[in-house]
């Protein structure tokens, strides 16, 4: 088809304008356009046209306008797997849909209409730009008309140059056997089998150039561009298109007419159906190999076909799955280590001296303990958190800090050797020297501006007012969060004081309410489950209001502005989901004075205190309510979600089961994967691998949950993409991108929090300082180095008549006829010269709290740091595989640079001598 030369763009200027969507797709006609038609140009002006202003013409009403190249209607050739034009020759690259004007009930006087010039214009526009087009019916809704697009190779060629598209030279035999390959038999019962998927043939690659054409590997036009490269290049064009001019202002591309309501949707068509091969033989039926080896259950236990996965769905999306399974193998150490440290901890819980001393009658049980609130709460034993006792010496043991000190290492491990993957996986896909200068967003040109010789969209005050405007929403949020967690604070504090109203103090070891619900426990349980209610509600919150932000920010590429959303997004999953977990570890029962001096919030609620064995069992129990809440959470939206929502749209469908559907209509009806693409799979990963690095401390078996969890992530998502959703636009990718940066921030931080929780949450600096200080002379009154009287020991006493805030009534008075009770602090008795004041142990413990923190942070830092240094993030026979091919590339283009010149030389000496022949040979005769 040949291509007009002009554009076609309606002149609105005197109607309403019914777009909603904002000024996304807005451009004044004196900023800059995106596309012009280029059949009449050669290559080599393509780039300089595609920057230059376009002189369009305007049309009056429609009745008028016989310049619109409107597409070809086609009925349906009865061919379901078809992914052709009726002519069975066009492969169709690109579908959009349509409900028929004609046939809508009219809402708005006049809106129909509008929207029917609009999307005439629009694919009036990329008939100009060469595309070709052919609508279709819908076989079971009338209303619906599928319009199919094709890009010819003319076409192709065209964009390929100017989006620097790497295409192949010439088969790559540089393939040299593995080291591992000895161990081939040993691995393959886990990895694909090769004669179901067979491997993809490498390639040495360039840029493309249509001049060049001649160097490339072309053995058949059909084929040189695959259905992921002719996807990605209509996108580009489909994306910069315009169709409306309106006030001095162009209208363009396809994301504004899906969002105004113009076209329903957008998509390149999956090869076949999940569940069967293409009747078509044709077809590679690849979507059918991936469900059936990747995403089907039985092959939870194999190796991911990263290759085929990269082809289909594109490098972005098989990076995704590349990390995720490298990150999900590196779970599997981690889980073993931590699984070992768990059992240790279960195993010793009987040689736990402490514990036996608060579960002892005769100690734990003659200990009276002062009230943890004012009024309501009683006076109690401590032995009624006996069983608590027993619990937390499973994760306050010396495998705990094992376990942080090995996880410390572990996750540089992973980071570095990740790095080393990461730079193979570039190598394999070939995108090494993938073109830095990405394409500018659609958005982004439309608000372009000629500012001192650079295209910009604002001036640098434009751009920090844009800037402050996001910190500062970005901010406000945060300071929301914050403020949720004072509401859970408060909240723990006046609950508290209810449940140890209502709940029973004496202990009987029958009543099992009685023996585990402590009302320690009955706050923490209820607490953390409405913490992750606020938090399920503000993450669907802030979600749309972090899209708004970075949309207001206008970043230039595709990935500055997914940077962009990323670190928002991040930064406010960080204190949502985070800052329960940092109040437990390093706030609750920090500041509450003693019974003598409470701490009040707001001057009314007493600060709530932890248990007497500390704070560390209600971090982990806030963590798995969290970490499993989640889990669950998630999968119930990513596996039911799309799962309903598909089988509620079967069931609305008009056609019966005896229509035979073609392939874009099968399609359409799958659920659309959204604009961000992988994004939120990505936020979910780091959310949890903030969790597995952070407060593993307080929680060993957190990489085991991680573990089983990501296991079935990968299949879960896999099922997803395969079966549920529409094929997204393949898009190319080098790294995960912000991501890696991130991981390495948590990392860092995973130490300071690692150490600071075993040093002030848990309670084993306390028991190593009495242990090799306090249980012998000249402060112990043993012989020998022991853990008695450890309990008795760490609990100071207190007159209850010596309540010294005079605002209020002495909370003690009433409950009970006793003089004297017991409280978690290291402070000195009544009638002492220093009463209630800190005494020698509790200086003691905090100058070993400071150095352990000091020495260990040092420590694994330094590991890290080897680490890091020792292990290079590209390995030298990657480089060396990089470097060779690159030479080898270049050779290839300059040798045949060189046979072309010599064959121009050869034909210039050839005419030459004929032209000095003719000129000798008449003066001869």
């Amino acid at each position: 088809m040949q291509m007009m030369s002009r554009n076609v763009l309606l002149n609105m200027e005197l109607e309403e304008d019914d777009d909603e969507d904002g000024d996304i797709g807005d451009v004044p006609d004196s900023r800059r356009p995106f596309l012009a038609p280029h059949s009449l140009l050669p290559s080599d002006l393509v780039l300089e046209n595609f920057d230059q202003t376009i002189v369009c013409s305007t049309f009056g009403p429609l009745e008028n306008q016989q310049d619109f190249r409107t597409p070809e209607f086609e009925e349906f050739n009865g061919k379901p797997d078809s992914l052709y034009f009726t002519d069975g020759q066009r492969r169709i690259d690109f579908v959009l849909v349509y409900e028929d004007e004609t046939k809508k009930e009219t809402n708005k006087k006049g809106t129909n209409e509008k929207q029917r010039r609009k999307r005439q214009a629009y694919e009036s526009n990329l008939i100009c730009h060469g595309l070709q087009l052919e609508a279709t019916r819908s076989v079971s809704d009338d209303k619906l008309v599928f319009v199919k697009v094709h890009a010819p190779w003319e076409v192709l060629c065209t964009y390929a140059e100017i989006m620097h598209i790497k295409l192949p030279l010439k088969p790559n035999d540089l393939k040299t056997r593995s080291a591992f390959d000895t161990l081939n038999w040993f691995t393959k019962v886990l990895r694909v089998n090769e004669s179901v998927i067979k491997p993809e043939q490498e390639f040495f690659t360039a840029p493309f150039e249509k001049s060049r054409m001649n160097d490339f590997y072309i053995q058949d036009r059909d084929s040189f561009f695959n259905p992921a490269t002719r996807s990605r290049i209509v996108y580009f064009i489909l994306s910069r298109v315009k169709y409306q001019v309106m006030n001095n202002v162009n209208k363009f591309g396809i994301n504004r007419l899906l969002s105004s309501g113009i076209y329903k949707a957008a998509f390149p068509l999956h090869d076949c159906k999940f569940n069967c091969e293409s009747e078509d033989p044709s077809c590679p039926s690849e979507r059918y190999l991936l469900y059936r080896e990747w995403a089907h259950p039985r092959s939870i236990y194999k190796k991911q076909p990263l290759d085929l996965i990269r082809k289909y769905y594109g490098e972005k999306i098989g990076i995704y799955f590349a990390w995720l399974g490298y990150y999900t193998q590196m779970l599997l150490l981690a889980a073993v280590v931590g699984v070992a440290c768990f059992l240790y901890g279960y195993f010793s819980q009987d040689n736990c001296s402490w514990s036996k001393e608060v579960c002892d009658p005769d100690i734990g049980g003659q200990i009276l303990m002062c009230p943890q609130c004012d009024k309501l709460c009683p006076f109690w034993r401590l032995n009624v958190t006996c069983e608590s006792s027993k619990k937390l010496c499973i994760f306050d043991s010396f495998g705990t800090l094992v376990f942080a000190v090995f996880m410390g290492v572990w996750v540089t491990l992973f980071l570095e050797f990740w790095k080393r993957r990461q730079a193979e996986l570039e190598y394999e896909w070939d995108t090494v020297e993938l073109q830095q200068e990405e394409q500018a967003r659609p958005e982004y040109e439309a608000q372009c501006n000629h500012v001192e010789e650079e295209r910009i969209p604002f001036t640098a005050c434009g751009k920090c007012i844009r800037v402050t405007l996001c910190a500062s929403a970005v901010f406000f949020w945060i300071l929301l969060i914050i403020a949720s967690v004072i509401g859970i604070i408060v909240y723990r504090l006046s609950v508290f004081i209810v449940f140890s109203a209502t709940l029973p103090t004496n202990p009987n070891g029958t009543d099992p309410i009685q023996k585990y619900l402590t009302p320690q426990m009955a706050t923490s349980i209820t607490a953390s489950i409405i913490s992750f209610i606020i938090i399920m509600i503000l993450n669907t919150i802030y979600e749309r209001v972090a899209i708004m932000i970075t949309n207001f920010e206008l970043p230039r590429t595709q990935t500055d502005y997914e940077n962009s959303l990323t670190m928002k997004m991040f930064l406010f999953q960080f204190v949502n989901y985070y800052s329960s977990c940092f109040y437990i570890a390093f706030f609750k029962g920090k500041f509450v004075g003693y019974p003598g001096d409470p701490v009040y919030w707001l001057g009314k609620y007493r600060n709530e205190e932890c248990d007497p064995g500390g704070c560390l069992l209600e971090l982990t129990t806030q963590l798995t309510i969290i970490m499993g809440g989640k889990a669950i959470w998630n999968n119930i939206q990513e596996v039911l979600l799309p799962w309903i929502m598909n089988l509620i749209g079967r069931y609305q469908r008009v056609s019966g089961s005896e229509n035979i559907t073609p392939r874009w209509e099968q399609d359409y009806h799958l659920q659309p994967m959204g604009k961000l693409g992988l994004f939120y799979e990505y936020l979910e990963m780091i959310i949890q691998f903030g969790f597995v690095t952070l407060f593993v401390a307080s929680f060993p078996l957190a990489p085991l949950l991680a573990l089983v969890n990501n296991i079935l992530e990968i299949r879960v998502d896999a099922w997803k993409l395969t079966t549920q959703y529409r094929r997204m636009v393949p898009e190319k990718a080098r790294d995960i991108g912000a991501w890696q940066p991130i991981m390495q921030g948590i990392a860092i931080l995973a130490v300071v929090t690692n150490a600071m929780i075993i040093a002030f949450t848990s309670d084993m600096i306390p028991r190593l300082v009495y242990y090799w200080s306090f249980s012998i002379p000249p402060y112990g009154d043993h012989s020998s180095y022991t853990m008695d009287g450890y309990i008795n020991n760490t609990l100071s006493v207190f007159n209850i008549t010596d309540f010294k805030n005079a605002d209020k009534e002495n909370p003690y008075i009433g409950l009970g006829d006793y003089t004297l009770c017991r409280y978690r602090d290291f402070r000195n008795p009544p009638g002492h010269p220093q009463e209630y004041k800190h005494n020698i142990y509790y200086w003691h413990v905090i100058a070993a709290k400071l150095a352990f923190i000091i020495v260990m942070e040092h420590i694994i830092y330094s590991v890290k740091f080897f680490i890091s240094y020792a292990i290079p993030d590209v390995s030298k026979i990657t480089k060396s595989k990089i470097k060779r091919e690159k030479y080898l590339t270049q050779k290839l283009l300059h040798e045949s640079h060189l046979k072309d010149l010599t064959k121009n030389m050869g034909l210039i000496a050839e005419r030459m001598g004929e032209v000095v022949d003719n000129s000798v040979r008449p003066k001869l005769e």
